[in-house]
């Protein structure tokens, strides 16, 4: 197992806090316990620099006041932080401790930037220097104390390589032209901000078969989610941990109306039963009583319903990324995903410059590929705005998602 440093005392992160800071670069991960717990927190922070490696126990302190000496390092201009898939590590660490971040290296962007076919930590340090870091821990329960040796090994091996791989990364993003690319995203990274996370009451929908069901199973459907969500708040364990979405459904669709009914429901144990019995079958007695109204309109992703002008020219768009990113080496949905795309068929430019203030556009696939994307537009016969384009769908037009579904379309390690 490679060296490390176990550290369990605040007094002790504010003496490394201070070593961090003169560092250039420190690389950095985290442990979370999501998969386990309603309410997830920061169980580990794994932090490397060229000397050494520390695991810092944030359970063993009593409140985030501990990790609050290391926020300037975070924070600093001058030390460069790297991550791999930064992306919900800055999240967790800002809601949990409040920091901030301002330079940040992150090798699974670079490596998409790149064209890599596998961005895994594991797989990127495999190819570069033929290491096998282990993987067996990815759903380890990071809560529990002792931490196991497997569990140790795994969370150093995710920062130890991180400061040679973003060398080779940045050098290959040098070469290709995309370091810019890469350091725009970064930015982009750091200065975002996530609106607290809460109970979507309607997100029983998104089961899988919740729109095929009638307006009374609909109905007992969304009792048993809300019924689901309580108990795994009362418990602190997560909601599928309490009941799975396939079993809720077929809880709806069957409609059990004695506890020895539940037993033959796949899902169901006698325990679960002894220990839910009561709550399942109150659930499905209040949604009985009513039919469930009509699906609402609104809900899914809120993405504008196209005509048939904007369709033809996603579909331009579509074919230019496919040209495009065979070229560049690029995933499709890296260079632009289907958002984006929609967004550049709406606002139908004639010049580059019209795309600047498109928010779904990153900055810099405007700079480099705003005119192409323009003149590919120009191309086709419904490009010209003068044609008539409407926000309106013309009679009888429906986008793709739409005919599929009958409705209109909707949209962490």
């Amino acid at each position: 197992m490679s060296e490390f440093e176990f550290v369990d005392a605040p007094e002790r992160v504010a003496e490394l806090a201070e070593e961090f800071l003169a560092e250039p670069v420190v690389a950095v991960d985290t442990e979370a316990d999501s998969f386990y717990h309603y309410f997830d927190k920061t169980c580990l922070v794994q932090i490397s620099t060229s000397k050494h490696s520390y695991l810092i126990d944030t359970l063993a302190f009593d409140g985030p006041e501990a990790m609050a000496p290391l926020a300037p390092v975070f924070s600093s201009p001058d030390c460069q932080v790297l991550f791999h898939a930064a992306e919900y590590d800055i999240y967790v660490l800002k809601r949990d401790y409040g920091y901030t971040f301002a330079n940040v290296f992150d090798t699974m962007i670079s490596a998409q930037l790149l064209g890599y076919s596998a961005v895994g930590l594991a797989a990127i340090i495999e190819h570069h220097f033929n290491i096998k870091v282990p993987k067996d821990e990815q759903r380890s329960d990071w809560s529990r104390r002792p931490l196991t040796e497997k569990q140790l090994t795994y969370a150093v091996g995710d920062v130890l390589y991180l400061s040679r791989l973003a060398k080779k990364l940045e050098r290959e993003l040098k070469k290709a032209g995309r370091l810019e690319w890469a350091q725009e995203d970064f930015d982009t990274l750091c200065q975002r901000q996530w609106p607290d996370r809460t109970f979507d009451k309607q997100g029983y929908f998104r089961i899988k078969g919740a729109r095929k069901l009638d307006p009374k199973s609909l109905s007992v459907l969304k009792e048993l989610f809300l019924m689901r969500d309580a108990r795994a708040r009362e418990i602190d364990r997560p909601p599928f941990k309490v009941l799975g979405n396939r079993t809720l459904l077929e809880i709806a669709e069957k409609k059990p109306t004695k506890a020895s009914q539940l037993k033959n429901i796949k899902g169901i144990t006698e325990l679960l039963v002894r220990r839910m019995g009561d709550d399942i079958l109150a659930a499905i007695d209040a949604g009985r009583s009513v039919d469930h109204p009509p699906i609402p309109k609104t809900t899914g992703t809120g993405r504008r319903r196209m005509d048939r002008k904007t369709e033809r020219r996603v579909t331009e768009l579509k074919a230019w990324r496919t040209r495009r990113s065979e070229e560049l080496k690029l995933d499709p949905g890296v260079l632009c995903p289907n958002a984006s795309l929609e967004a550049i068929a709406w606002q139908n430019p004639t010049q580059g410059s019209d795309l600047d203030d498109v928010p779904e556009l990153k900055g810099w696939f405007v700079r480099a590929f705003g005119d192409e994307v323009s003149e590919a537009l120009a191309e086709t016969p419904t490009a010209s705005k003068s044609s008539g384009d409407s926000a309106e769908p013309e009679p009888g037009a429906e986008s793709d998602s739409a005919k599929k579904s009958g409705k209109k379309p909707s949209s962490t390690k």
